[in-house]
């Protein structure tokens, strides 16, 4: 399978995050905007079949989540920043859905790449849970990251080749346009979906 976008080798201290929360198309739009983010590759994660088809993962039966794989450069954003962005653009509360999208493959994970992520990944949620912020008991799984495989090339900058396929317009442009206005401060300068 190849991909526009491969898992790279990262640039010396960059670091790696792992999110799922609904339609690739949406989080990758999200996270293409963090100021600090190098990279945004639109993956699977989480199943049991190896380089699985969006067809595939599609299906609910290879236990794959669609998620993005965001390099970063720490000096800039950290893993708790990108991780409460995470938390605050999908529903992290309601199991196996985000919207319209229903299945296991739509599922709310943090795919930790080391122990580090996986504590402030748990606090997080904790402290959320106590706080009543998502008005719901929070339902993200939190599991180490065994393999992403990169989705296919039509999937990768897809907001960006498709800005008016509908489910672009009405769907990943007003989670994007969520973002902007909760994260002003976390935008790359000149970043702003079109509407």
């Amino acid at each position: 399978m190849s991909a526009a976008k491969q898992v790279s080798n990262a640039p010396e201290g960059s670091e790696t995050a792992t999110f799922a929360g609904g339609c690739f198309w949406c989080t990758e739009a999200i996270y293409e905007e963090v100021e600090g983010v190098i990279s945004v590759v639109s993956g699977y994660s989480g199943g049991h079949v190896e380089n699985p088809s969006y067809e595939q993962v599609c299906d609910g039966r290879t236990g794959h989540a669609e998620c993005v794989q965001i390099t970063y450069d720490p000096a800039k954003v950290d893993f708790e920043t990108l991780l409460d962005i995470h938390m605050h653009t999908h529903d992290p509360t309601t199991l196996n859905r985000q919207g319209n999208d229903v299945g296991t493959q739509y599922r709310s994970v943090i795919f930790y790449h080391n122990e580090s992520q996986k504590e402030i990944a748990e606090k997080y949620i904790d402290i959320q849970n106590e706080r009543g912020t998502f008005g719901n008991r929070i339902v993200t799984e939190i599991v180490p990251l065994e393999h992403f495989y990169p989705a296919e090339n039509y999937h990768q900058d897809y907001l960006a080749n498709n800005p008016e396929q509908p489910y672009c317009v009405f769907v990943v442009k007003k989670k994007v346009q969520h973002f902007e206005e909760l994260y002003p401060d976390k935008m790359k300068e000149g970043y702003r979906v079109k509407q």
